[in-house]
């Protein structure tokens, strides 16, 4: 029993490259974040509230489904809509014909501070990820994306 449990968890070697994904995910992360805030003062979060906005029909979504698309929870993203609201970038309304509704649009504001963003951050992704691989490393990058993302959604399914 003990030696048939053993065998289901994950070698040393398997854990140390299960370390270097997570911790060099964090690290990329990290570096594209601060160049994000530094190059438009937006920060990673405020960024992809930005894009789905910007993706959605109408600059507009209701809470839930732009909580959905971004992969957070509604209170986060709560919290974190009334910080961009300070800030204009956004705008909140109740949904009509929903009271326990709201809907988000992108404001004016909103809108000026994503575009002036967008180069500097895409120019921040190919110097910190994108250079770092040739063409056929990014080809095997994205299989193993795939791979894990089909995982992913199997176990979510399950």
């Amino acid at each position: 029993m003990a030696q048939a449990r053993r065998r289901v968890l994950p070698t040393r070697e398997q854990l140390r490259v299960w370390r270097d994904y997570i911790e060099t995910a964090e690290v990329l992360r990290s570096r594209i974040g601060s160049r994000l805030q530094a190059d438009s003062g937006l920060s990673s979060a405020d960024y992809a509230v930005l894009l789905a906005l910007s993706e959605a029909d109408g600059r507009t979504l209701r809470s839930s489904e732009l909580a959905e698309l971004i992969g957070w929870e509604r209170s986060r993203l709560s919290h974190h809509l009334g910080r961009m609201e300070k800030r204009e970038l956004i705008h909140r309304s109740a949904c009509a014909g929903d009271s326990r509704g709201a809907e988000v649009a992108l404001s004016e504001a909103g809108a000026t501070a994503f575009r002036s963003s967008s180069v500097p951050h895409l120019r921040a992704i190919r110097e910190i990820f994108i250079d770092a691989f040739s063409p056929e490393q990014l080809a095997q990058i994205d299989t193993l994306t795939t791979t894990l993302r089909e995982h992913l959604d199997g176990d979510a399914r399950d």
